[in-house]
């Protein structure tokens, strides 16, 4: 079983048109990036596989942005402008969730690790391996 030891967490923007669930262990480690739209957002990271989350509500009430490379894919709710999660350019793949977006209730350990995204070309590698 693939997400043994794992539940799904309910989470959403401010507003609740966008809803979503994440399968996570209940002890976490959270990444802080410093990169500026990260600094600017004050994102927390918790980074799944696509098969650990699901979109429940709010697919139509979802606008995406794009820079740099335009390979990250930044999802924000048209109505309140929260963004609870995103595709990463780290992991394409996956989905970067915003733990502060997460209801935290069912979470015992949450710990979290710096990244240095102001040089991300130069530390990437070692957040690919997450």
């Amino acid at each position: 079983m693939k997400n043994k030891n794992k539940i799904w967490h309910k989470g959403g923007c401010h507003c609740g048109a966008v809803t979503f669930e994440v399968c996570a262990t209940s002890q976490i480690e959270l990444t802080a990036c410093n990169c500026s739209i990260c600094d600017m957002t004050g994102f927390q990271h918790l980074i799944v596989t696509a098969e650990n989350f699901r979109l429940l509500t709010g697919a139509d009430n979802i606008t995406t942005y794009t820079f740099n490379t335009h390979t990250a894919k930044h999802t924000f709710c048209q109505t309140c402008g929260v963004k609870p999660f995103y595709r990463p350019r780290s992991h394409p793949d996956g989905y970067s969730v915003n733990f502060l977006c997460v209801n935290q209730s069912k979470f015992e350990t949450v710990t979290s690790e710096d990244f240095d995204g102001r040089n991300w070309e130069d530390n990437i590698a070692g957040l690919r391996d997450k």
